[in-house]
């Protein structure tokens, strides 16, 4: 067993060792860790050409009053499945609330919520998520693969996606430009 202490409200920051392309400066915002595995959202990576209001009028929702914002890549699995990561002065069917910090919802409620300006005041909408297996995220914690940092809403939620990498590293008191790739010897 891996003595690897982590909870939903935290991120996951790949390491520059991370081997796995997909995952190349990721930002995971981790949602569930339980005994049957763990489940995050990437947050570090706006989808090109796919927009909040085209999200919407795919499922029939009127988006003239939304403002359009980029949607994420969330993560490898289910690339079509939508998650909406949001403050937690919303709450709706088959929410889950992540710690003190945010929830994740899943469902058209709170899309068609945010699209009459009744939803959380603070979101971002993904598509797919990163998901382990029993087990397995514990085991790479224990490697060279990932960064455990405290899950702050404020770099959630406003800070670009592409500086919540680095942003996340600095809040921790790293400065992520001295990250090399690779190992040393004494």
């Amino acid at each position: 067993m891996y003595d690897v202490r982590f909870y939903g409200g935290q991120f996951l920051l790949a390491l520059p060792a991370m081997t796995d392309s997909r995952f190349d400066h990721s930002v995971i915002a981790l949602c569930v860790h339980d005994e049957n595995g763990a489940l995050g959202i990437a947050v570090e990576e706006e989808m090109e050409g796919v927009g909040l209001r085209d999200l919407l009028e795919s499922f029939d929702i009127d988006a003239s009053g939304v403002p359009d914002r980029r949607v994420l890549r969330g993560g490898p699995i289910e690339p079509r499945r939508g998650f909406v990561l949001h403050s937690l002065d919303w709450a709706g069917q088959e929410m889950i609330q992540v710690g003190r910090k945010w929830g994740l919802s899943g469902s058209l409620d709170i899309l068609k919520a945010i699209a009459t300006g009744t939803g959380p005041s603070r979101y971002l909408v993904a598509l797919g998520y990163a998901g382990w297996t029993a087990g397995q995220l514990e085991k790479e914690m224990t490697g060279n693969s990932w960064f455990l940092a405290d899950g702050d809403p404020d770099i959630l939620f406003e800070t670009p996606a592409e500086k919540r990498w680095s942003a996340s590293f600095a809040a921790a008191g790293i400065d992520a430009s001295h990250l090399v790739c690779g190992a040393g010897s004494a």
